[in-house]
C-alpha cells in the first residue's frame, strides 16, 4: 500500500486535526452560507406553529425547544469543516496528504465546477465538495502506488491555497 494511501485513511486513535501541534500555514473553514440559514428555521417555526394550533399545554410549545435550537444546530454542523495546511501535510476534514506527494494544482472556477464533479470526475478520485462554496481546487497526486489520480477540496480560498501547496512542498 502506497504512503500517500496510508495517509489519506482515518482509522485508529488518529482524530484528525486534533493532532495537529505544528503552525498552520493555511486554514480556513467552509461554514455554511449564510442563505442556507433561513429555510430550515422557517421550516422549523412552521412545523412547531401547526402542532401548537393543534394541541394544548406542553405539547403546544415543546416542537419550538426541539424544532428551533435542532434548525440552528444543523448549519453549525455542516460548516465544521476545516482544509489546513499543517506540518506539510494537506488536511481536508479527517483525511490528511502528505505535500511531497502533489504533483500538480489547479483552480476549479464556478463555470468549471459543474463538469468537473460531473462528466470529468473520475471515480476513483478523493472529493470534499460543500455545494455552497462555488470554487475548489484539484490537486493531482504523484504516487503510482496509490490508485487516487487527484483531490478535489472545495475552498473559498482557491489561488490562496494553490500557492500554499506548490510553495510548501
Amino acid at each position: 500500500m502506497s504512503e500517500s494511501v496510508e495517509a489519506a485513511t482515518t482509522s485508529g486513535d488518529t482524530p484528525g486535526q486534533a493532532n495537529s501541534e505544528g503552525q498552520a500555514v493555511f486554514r480556513e473553514r467552509l461554514y455554511a452560507s449564510r442563505w442556507t440559514w433561513p429555510l430550515p428555521l422557517v421550516a422549523a417555526v412552521l412545523m412547531a406553529a401547526q402542532v401548537h394550533m393543534g394541541y394544548p399545554g406542553v405539547r403546544a410549545w415543546l416542537p419550538y425547544v426541539v424544532l428551533v435550537p435542532l434548525a440552528v444546530v444543523v448549519p453549525l454542523w455542516l460548516g465544521r469543516l476545516k482544509v489546513e495546511v499543517v506540518d506539510d501535510e494537506l488536511w481536508v476534514g479527517d483525511a490528511h496528504l502528505p505535500l511531497r506527494f502533489i504533483d500538480e494544482v489547479e483552480v476549479i472556477s464556478p463555470a468549471e465546477q459543474r463538469r468537473s464533479l460531473g462528466p470529468d470526475l473520475d471515480p476513483a478520485a478523493f472529493l470534499v465538495h460543500r455545494s455552497w462554496v462555488r470554487t475548489s481546487v484539484r490537486i493531482w497526486l504523484d504516487d503510482p502506488d496509490d490508485p487516487t489520480p487527484y483531490w478535489v477540496v472545495s475552498t473559498r480560498k482557491p489561488e490562496r491555497l494553490k500557492a500554499v501547496l506548490l510553495r510548501e512542498r
